[in-house]
């Protein structure tokens, strides 16, 4: 399907048959929002002007740059497991309100791995990854960082396995930098493939919703810590990750206090809660796209200042991303991608732990419910229905199943508001990248 969009005064056409981006003129623009069934006039097109237009749109049509078909490719997924996300422990010495971990907890009895579960774990992914060579390891909480020597002793052993049987380890952990010093900061820096930092920007906002156990801000804690890791990090990688809520709707504000701070890369992600004062709504999506293109137009002109820095969100790569089959896809959880909870047991994804009608295995037994699996392997961009109209769909791939259940109460259905959201996102990545080009190529 073709998209055309403007971003202020650039006007642009996005061909998803082809993932080809197109800048235009006004005239171009309009005439191709018509014949796409916008209500645009274009009576005042010249017989010369509609000619001109109309050879220019059948060149790239030759060309294969719009209109492209689009794939009828099945999902990419194989039965070979690739990635484990380890609840290393199920606390938290943080009690952030919006946490849909229900505070580390994931609303049982708060609990720390074993080394053996772990690795057992570490053994259930290699005996399940076939032929893959390359397996991740992401150690998540709660708080993983409370659980360091576990996490070392297990690292150690999994390369060791690894090596054993041909394979290699990439580990990552999600922190809220809380314990991150000394010690974590020299093991992470050399184990560690990608460390996730939890911080939400502004002291006030941050503060307001990421509390201590004793009720505290932790703001003044983690600041300094993140900044002496990323100091110490070199070129490896790591995300300054932020959340933001309805109490920081300006959030732009946040991601570029962070960028200021020293942070060049960075993701600030909308808060997935039903409480009414934090959750996200759609009265309030006016408001937010809006943030997205005040957010687009700083992120630009830093970067011609020569101080840009890396949003997560808009890294919109329409060339040397993954294939389409990928993309239709979506994401690898229940099928190729599981989490262990403390005990062991596993489910599709971080946000499904916990819940007893998606738990689909044992480590220590080492099946996994075939029944759940497939509904999981089946799952993909085509068996959402309300995506087929959609000109992001083959970036986004349908969403996050989790979120689209616990919103919709089914994994099919996306979340309209988060919809809006990565569509806006979408575009303003897409102005990014072709501003760029042009910047390039002067």
């Amino acid at each position: 399907m073709v998209h055309v969009f403007k971003y202020k005064e650039f006007n642009y056409i996005y061909d998803s048959g082809s993932g080809s981006l197109h800048e235009c003129d006004g005239k171009t623009y309009d005439y191709l929002a018509a014949k796409l069934g916008q209500s645009v006039d274009i009576s005042y097109l010249t017989p010369q002007e509609l000619k001109e237009i109309e050879g220019d749109i059948a060149a790239l049509k030759e060309a294969g740059l719009l209109f492209g078909e689009e794939t009828k490719a099945g999902p990419a997924k194989s039965n070979e497991v690739k990635a484990l996300c380890i609840h290393i422990c199920h606390d938290c010495n943080l009690r952030c309100r919006y946490c849909f971990a229900d505070e580390g907890a994931y609303h049982s009895n708060r609990e720390f791995m074993s080394e053996q579960t772990a690795k057992k774990a570490i053994d259930f992914l290699i005996e399940n990854s076939g032929g893959r060579k390359v397996l991740e390891v992401d150690f998540f909480g709660g708080e993983p960082l409370m659980c360091l020597q576990t996490i070392k002793n297990v690292v150690y052993y999994a390369k060791q396995r690894a090596a054993e049987r041909g394979k290699k380890f990439l580990f990552t952990t999600t922190t809220n930098a809380l314990l991150l010093n000394g010690d974590a900061v020299k093991f992470f820096n050399e184990e560690m493939e990608n460390v996730v930092l939890s911080l939400d920007g502004r002291k006030e906002v941050h503060d307001a919703i990421r509390k201590t156990v004793n009720g505290k801000g932790s703001f003044e804690a983690v600041i300094g810590n993140i900044k002496n890791f990323v100091a110490s990090r070199g070129d490896k990688h790591y995300y300054v990750r932020g959340t933001y809520t309805a109490k920081n709707l300006d959030f732009a504000n946040d991601v570029l206090f962070l960028a200021d701070s020293g942070f060049d890369s960075i993701s600030m992600e909308p808060v997935v809660t039903d409480i009414d004062d934090l959750a996200i709504k759609e009265e309030h999506l006016p408001v937010i796209l809006n943030e997205y293109e005040r957010l687009c137009d700083e992120y630009l002109a830093r970067y011609e200042r020569g101080e840009g820095f890396n949003f997560f969100h808009f890294n919109v790569d329409l060339e040397g991303g993954p294939c389409l089959s990928k993309r239709v896809s979506a994401c690898g959880a229940g099928n190729e991608y599981f989490s262990v909870a403390p005990n062991g047991d596993l489910y599709p994804c971080h946000q499904f732990v916990g819940d007893e009608k998606f738990k689909m295995g044992n480590v220590y037994e080492g099946a996994l419910d075939s029944g759940i699996r497939k509904t999981f392997a089946e799952n993909c961009l085509f068996t959402r229905n309300r995506c087929g109209s959609c000109f992001a769909k083959y970036i986004c791939s349908g969403g996050c199943s989790a979120n689209n259940y616990h919103f919709n109460g089914d994994m099919n259905e996306p979340y309209g508001v988060t919809c809006e959201m990565m569509k806006k996102r979408i575009e303003c990545g897409m102005h990014v990248l072709a501003r760029k080009r042009a910047l390039k190529n002067t």
